[in-house]
């Protein structure tokens, strides 16, 4: 400020002796005013024009151009363009953050929707023009509810309260094949709405399976329940012969081994979901788990038949002289069900082929053949399903549980094997496990005739509940 004064009176001295000097001696006092005037307005011009440059610079100039260096002017536009910069390098930190923030968005396994205060789109990433069926060009700035036309969300999205989320149906959705949506709208802003979504398609599924699993459990348990109740009640209130109570115990014995099967075979099933697969440090000989298996069918054949005199014809024959890796328990209880059940479905004097050979793709091959009534090809693709059954009556007759099948077919997942069903009505059925060349190589003879270790093999308990369906 001091030097912008020192100037101004330096011009205006300047100019006085400059008029001094010129003007003539009579005139010199008038020509010393008239050049101080003179250079004041000099100042005045020149300070005008340096003004007007920094304006022009701070309209449209750059803040890496220097408008001036040297005077009051030069000291503003300085600290302009400081400020300038900072403010630049504070907008490109907030343009970094947001695209971090988008960039997490986008990353997000939920679709986001962010909404105006009318419901309008501002933004969504790729999760929601899945689940919804947005196009970036054409549907931004559109309203949400024109745009997913569902009588549940409308509902949702005007009543304002948003402290639950709302289950819709997908953009997908169909009726072979449901899809649900679960949405929830978190106000934020002034009157802006953050909506959130998720497939919980496999949930609800899961869900749904959860509450038919305990519903077929309650049932199964239910009906021996009952009938030994029943009996019990019999036995205490009515005068029995000796005869008619040792059927009524006999009956009761049969309804409890039943309730028995059951929860050996759920916790069966419980056990191998919660174990990690088998590895293949431990193997076991196809030819020995063949003998075991022909003669636990052999056993069941004859107590399934203790009156008639024409058994089944089980063929056993062992064309893999080599080993599979896995748990042996768990593999026999899979073989020893498919035995099993070819064995109480097919009707006495039919034949039952059980075969282990290897493919030449190095895969080994599992298979049970029979000579049953088959099954119809609409109840196939079921059969692995937990307390499924072709014929209710039928399972119940032969002591079945309908959790077989989906024991063998844990079993075959933890392996890495593959089930495969195949079927003719009236003709019979043969079930089949592949299992991989990975879990499979040759043994040794002396290995050929050794028997299960003790740690390796089933339990007569166990391995008699393993094989009910």
């Amino acid at each position: 400020m001091f030097w912008r004064f020192f100037s101004f009176f330096l011009c205006q001295f300047a100019g006085g002796l400059a008029g001094w000097y010129v003007a003539s001696p009579a005139a010199a006092q008038t020509g010393a005013l008239v050049g101080i005037v003179l250079g004041g307005l000099g100042w005045l011009l020149v300070d005008l024009s340096r003004s007007m440059r920094l304006l022009r610079w701070l309209r449209v100039g750059d803040a890496s151009d220097v408008a001036m260096r040297t005077g009051l002017w030069g000291e503003v536009s300085d600290r302009a363009r400081r400020l300038i910069r900072a403010r630049e390098q504070m907008t490109r930190e907030s343009q970094n953050r947001l695209q971090d923030f988008l960039a997490a968005f986008q990353a997000s396994p939920n679709g986001v929707v962010l909404l105006d205060s009318q419901g309008r789109i501002e933004w969504f990433n790729q999760m929601a023009t899945a689940h919804f069926g947005f196009d970036a060009q054409r549907d931004m700035l559109q309203h949400f509810g024109n745009l997913v036309r569902d009588p549940g969300f409308a509902n949702y999205f005007a009543s304002h309260d948003y402290r639950n989320e709302l289950v819709m149906p997908g953009r997908e959705s169909t009726p072979a094949r449901p899809v649900k949506l679960s949405v929830h709208l978190h106000p934020y802003g002034e009157g802006r709405r953050l909506l959130l979504s998720r497939d919980v398609t496999a949930l609800e599924q899961a869900e749904a399976m959860r509450r038919d699993f305990v519903a077929n459990v309650s049932h199964e348990i239910r009906t021996p329940l009952t009938v030994l109740g029943g009996f019990v009640e019999t036995l205490q209130t009515l005068p029995l012969s000796e005869q008619e109570r040792e059927r009524y115990l006999a009956l009761m014995a049969q309804q409890a081994d039943r309730m028995q099967t059951l929860v050996s075979d759920l916790l069966t099933l419980s056990r191998l979901e919660g174990r990690p697969p088998p590895g293949t440090s431990d193997w076991i000989p196809m030819p020995v788990l063949m003998r075991q298996l022909e003669q636990e069918g052999r056993a069941l054949s004859a107590v399934l038949n203790p009156l008639s005199d024409r058994l089944h014809r089980l063929v056993f024959d062992s064309l893999l002289p080599g080993e599979v890796a896995g748990a042996s328990n768990e593999l026999l209880s899979a073989m020893s069900n498919l035995v099993g059940n070819a064995i109480r479905y097919t009707p006495t004097g039919g034949e039952i082929h059980v075969r282990a050979l290897l493919l030449p793709d190095g895969r080994a091959e599992f298979s049970v053949q029979d000579t049953g009534p088959g099954i119809a090809p609409e109840h196939i693709p079921r059969l692995t399903e937990r307390f499924y059954r072709v014929d209710r009556s039928r399972s119940r007759d032969t002591g079945g549980t309908g959790l077989g099948l989906a024991i063998v077919k844990h079993v075959a997942q933890r392996h890495g094997a593959e089930l495969k069903i195949e079927s003719t009505p009236g003709k019979g059925s043969i079930f089949t496990i592949l299992f991989p060349a990975s879990r499979v190589r040759p043994c040794p003879d002396t290995m050929l005739a050794s028997p299960l270790d003790a740690s390796g093999s089933l339990s007569a308990a166990e391995n008699a509940s393993n094989t009910l369906m």
